[in-house]
């Protein structure tokens, strides 16, 4: 089975966000965790890495959508 170009980047791409959003989660889980839970601190850094994760995966689709493979 032969996998294309296009394929292949996509693949890559989308890896690379994922690792970056577990390792901030891990960041934020280390850094900002109270007995057990996370602080009102972390809520907000968790938070701000889901939104950063949207932002990458929307800009990563649409640099995607534009090149020609």
């Amino acid at each position: 089975m032969e996998i294309d170009r296009e394929a292949i980047v996509q693949i890559v791409v989308s890896t690379i966000a994922l690792l970056t959003f577990v390792a901030a989660a891990v960041f934020v889980s280390l850094n900002y965790s109270s007995n057990g839970g996370l602080t009102e601190q972390g809520g907000v850094a968790i938070i701000g890495a889901i939104g950063l994760f949207i932002v990458v995966m929307l800009a990563a689709g649409i640099w995607m959508e534009r090149q020609e493979f």
